[in-house]
């Protein structure tokens, strides 16, 4: 009796909450080096020759290893089986080498000759030497931080079971988004210093991805004392898991109609994000700092209305309906971009109606991915639909990018000439973007009707009175 009353670390709001923004430090700062690159797009095309197709071909590089060597599902494994902590400081120490091997890459000594520049330049002529090495970097990188966010996931489930794990994964989303914003806003001031450079920004917060580290090995620590506390539950419930219980996820309707709404809002939210200032900046016929500043107003709006929505469903419920709402804003933004003669005011007004439904949609989706799946494989159901998600944010970056450029003859090669007052026309990459709206909002209802039908509780408050 004595121990089934004592008071665990997880019950103290205080440690609970702190272990969170530790956790979620390590994502703030992946989530900046993630984007690093997008507001200075133009400038790698200027100083380094990537056209769109080459640049979509680099920020998809991202999720390669985790589609097509289907590391994301090792990486559920390993999680089941190894547990967070270590699983969280692998994801960390892979990301700081990918992110090593990346700013190599689109180095001034590499681009200049130096180790590797002749062999990478001796294949495929149509993508400079050091995009090949980006895509190498950036698909390791991708495998960290696509584990990371798994085991994150996990982490928060663990820590705030029959709490407030909605708010606490909205919270946990809110930061890593601050990342977003705040490279939005540092990654062209920091090009811009002079001489303007795209390597200083990769290389600034390549360095702070060592603090995420850091920051994770603290929270193991206090990981470890919940552990004892609970008589090493998780690892007496992570040896249970078999290789054959991922045929349970792939074989169940509602799971894998989550996974695919999944697939369908994030392939129009994160690949946007690789060409949202690019799109702005000519569009709106503005620099590239100021279609950063503009854009980066997106995240922030999500960053405040997540764990408010968060909070709306632990305490009300409604998820199945705010995935639906959400699909249907996403559409209606990327119709705007399209179709909709463009100034500030509406590209303000359709970048926070993006940001309300990326409020509306993760607050929703991840909270219910429990009451899916079995505790014991919780892991690999995080990882299973991270590895579906993947495979849309591996091809969707390609498709805009050559989309764009097929759309678009001879632009590229203009501006790479100096020619000025030459601008790309998104009218059809927006168009292919809505379309995946459409297809989630369908989606949506489906899982709705199969949550009424079969009471999976994806209208039920998640916390317990």
């Amino acid at each position: 009796m004595t121990q089934t009353m004592q008071r665990k670390l997880n019950d103290s709001v205080v440690a609970r909450w702190g272990a969170l923004i530790l956790i979620a430090l390590m994502m703030f700062f992946a989530y900046m080096f993630v984007d690093v690159i997008s507001p200075i797009s133009s400038l790698l095309e200027t100083q380094r020759g990537w056209s769109p197709d080459v640049y979509g071909t680099v920020v998809g590089s991202e999720y390669f290893l985790n589609v097509f060597v289907l590391f994301l599902i090792f990486a559920g494994i390993i999680l089941d089986k190894m547990g967070v902590r270590f699983t969280g400081l692998l994801s960390a120490g892979l990301m700081i080498i990918g992110a090593g091997i990346k700013l190599y890459g689109i180095s001034d000594y590499f681009v200049g000759g130096g180790f590797g520049w002749e062999f990478f330049n001796s294949f495929w002529p149509s993508m400079p030497g050091s995009a090949k090495v980006a895509c190498i970097g950036f698909a390791i990188f991708g495998c960290g931080a696509e584990m990371a966010g798994v085991t994150v996931s996990r982490a928060i489930a663990r820590w705030f079971d029959g709490k407030e794990m909605a708010l606490a994964m909205g919270v946990e989303m809110a930061i890593a988004r601050l990342g977003v914003t705040a490279v939005f806003f540092l990654s062209p001031r920091l090009a811009a210093i002079a001489p303007e450079s795209v390597v200083r920004p990769v290389a600034v917060v390549g360095a702070l991805l060592c603090i995420g580290f850091l920051t994770f090995l603290v929270f193991t620590f206090m990981d470890r004392k919940l552990d004892r506390q609970m008589g090493n539950i998780e690892e007496i419930e992570e040896d249970k898991f078999k290789v054959k219980d991922l045929g349970n996820l792939f074989g169940s309707k509602t799971f894998m109609i989550v996974a695919f709404l999944c697939v369908l809002y994030y392939s129009a939210i994160f690949p946007f994000q690789k060409f949202a200032v690019p799109m702005l900046q000519n569009t709106l016929a503005i620099s590239s700092q100021e279609a950063s500043d503009l854009f980066a107003w997106f995240p922030i709006g999500a960053m405040i209305l997540t764990p408010l929505l968060g909070a709306f469903l632990d305490f009300r419920g409604k998820g199945a309906t705010m995935l639906i709402l959400g699909a249907i804003l996403m559409c209606a933004c990327h119709l705007t971009f399209a179709l909709v003669p463009l100034t500030k005011p509406i590209a303000y007004i359709a970048i926070i109606l993006l940001g309300v439904s990326f409020s509306l949609v993760p607050a929703a989706l991840w909270p219910s991915v429990p009451k899916l799946v079995d505790g014991r494989y919780l892991g690999s159901g995080y990882s299973v639909i991270f590895w579906i998600q993947n495979l849309g944010l591996w091809a969707f970056p390609l498709i805009i990018g050559k989309t764009l450029q097929a759309t678009n003859p001879g632009v590229s090669e203009q501006i790479q000439a100096g020619v000025e007052g030459v601008t790309y026309n998104y009218t059809v990459p927006m168009l292919v973007f809505a379309s995946l709206g459409v297809l989630a909002f369908f989606l949506g209802i489906w899982l709705k009707r199969l949550d009424t039908k079969n009471h999976y509780g994806l209208e039920l408050p998640n916390v317990k009175k």
